[in-house]
């Protein structure tokens, strides 16, 4: 059985009008227009995916904080990215549709927004990226998702960090890196990083935020060391331009990919940034029983 998973949340909100070119992205929305977030799930939903993803991926205490919020009120909206998705698919429960919420958990690298987040090797001890992750973990498992989705992970010495931490906290969870070719971003050998997860508990483990030709590799190295099964949602291929915040070139998301991630082991597929309800709509109709 394969789960579809929305798309990119960033371009669905530009999509419909929205200037993310601030630090925040779309952790801004969960204060300036959480209705819009909402509206972003929901049109996913419509769209065939069985998991929302919440807007918690760029939001940390810390980055709110620095954007002068008091912690509180950051600790409030990061919560707010859980409550918008439950409301969203608790609202449809009665179509008799199978939706559940991924707390998104994006990287340190996200908070520094300068493009870390496609490097790793960010320079802080394994104790920082330790006490950053935690208090946003426990605030996002506290507001009760379904899931965590650690995502986007371009070092295998943030994966260790996290994984602890998941596993202190007791929600099922994924990990999913962001890689170049058969290595992490931060170049390690994606054998050594899918050791991380092996015996872990996690509920699954492969790619996200990819070039679409990178997953099929990297998925079979992630089911050859830890037997789980996998997850795929890479992005349109094309190139981020951190210093404009725009992506450039032409998109190389292709559904008729998905089938042979599948057969790969993927038990999770969609889509990341500049991948619409358009595309999860595709997928789902080729991934989807009829």
């Amino acid at each position: 059985m394969t789960t579809v998973l929305d798309g990119g949340l960033s371009n669905a909100l530009v999509a419909r009008g929205h200037d993310l070119s601030d630090d925040l992205w779309t952790a801004r929305l969960l204060r300036d227009a959480p209705d819009e977030i909402a509206a972003v799930h929901r049109a996913y939903f419509a769209a065939g995916a069985e998991v929302a993803t919440t807007a918690s991926y760029q939001a940390s205490v810390e980055g709110f904080e620095r954007a002068g919020l008091d912690r509180a009120e950051a600790e409030r909206l990061i919560v707010r990215s859980v409550t918008l998705a439950r409301e969203v698919r608790d609202e449809l429960a009665d179509d008799g549709g199978t939706r559940v919420v991924a707390a998104s958990i994006g990287p340190y690298g996200a908070m520094l927004a300068d493009g870390s987040e496609y490097r790793g090797r960010y320079g802080v001890t394994a104790a920082r990226l330790r006490d950053f992750h935690r208090s946003r973990v426990e605030l996002l498992a506290a507001a009760e998702p379904d899931l965590l989705a650690v995502e986007t992970i371009p070092d295998a010495d943030e994966a260790e960090v996290l994984v602890g931490i998941i596993a202190d906290v007791g929600l099922p969870a994924w990990l999913s890196y962001s890689v170049a070719g058969l290595s992490t971003r931060a170049g390690q050998p994606l054998e050594a990083a899918y050791e991380i997860a092996a015996g872990s508990g996690l509920v699954a483990t492969g790619v996200n935020c990819c070039r679409p030709e990178d997953v099929l590799p990297a998925l079979e190295v992630a089911r050859r060391v830890t037997g789980l099964p996998g997850i795929a949602y890479p992005n349109s291929g094309q190139g981020w331009d951190n210093r404009t915040h725009t992506w450039t070139g032409e998109t190389a998301y292709d559904v008729g990919l998905a089938p042979r991630w599948v057969a790969a082991g993927a038990a999770y597929v969609g889509g990341c940034c500049q991948v619409g309800p358009s595309d999860i709509a595709a997928l789902a109709d080729l991934v989807t029983p009829s």
